[in-house]
């Protein structure tokens, strides 16, 4: 596995692009309320940017025509998912198990429960 690849190491530098941007937010003056709703209202840049990817890779724009390829989109929608990493991090310090846990309550949903394990050889079944 490449560096920063791992969940933890990605959070943690999550971590640090969230203290980072936290601090120039500081500088220039910016309450942390505020900070958090310019940092959701980035989620929804970087949306548009995945979305007007989507049309220039569809070439459904007759103006601009296939103006991007499937790796742009992927590279959009990567941006919009570090963003919205970022905002939960800059809100809430306990993210990364946040997420943990949101992310177990929608698998839920949407995926089956995962099956009993099966009995060792030799053991004796349960009643």
């Amino acid at each position: 596995m490449n560096p920063g690849t791992e969940p933890l190491a990605a959070w943690a530098t999550i971590t640090a692009l969230a203290a980072r941007f936290d601090a120039s937010d500081a500088a220039q003056g910016l309450e942390p309320e505020e900070s958090h709703l310019l940092q959701v209202l980035k989620i929804g840049e970087e949306f548009g940017e995945a979305a007007q990817a989507v049309i220039g890779a569809k070439g459904t724009n007759p103006r601009k025509g296939r103006s991007h390829t499937w790796e742009d989109v992927h590279d959009e929608i990567c941006d919009v998912v570090i963003t919205g990493m970022v905002a939960l991090a800059r809100m809430r310090p306990d993210a990364a198990a946040y997420f943990a846990g949101q992310l177990a309550l929608k698998a839920a949903a949407f995926l089956p429960a995962p099956a009993p394990p099966l009995p060792q050889q030799g053991a004796p079944l349960p009643e």
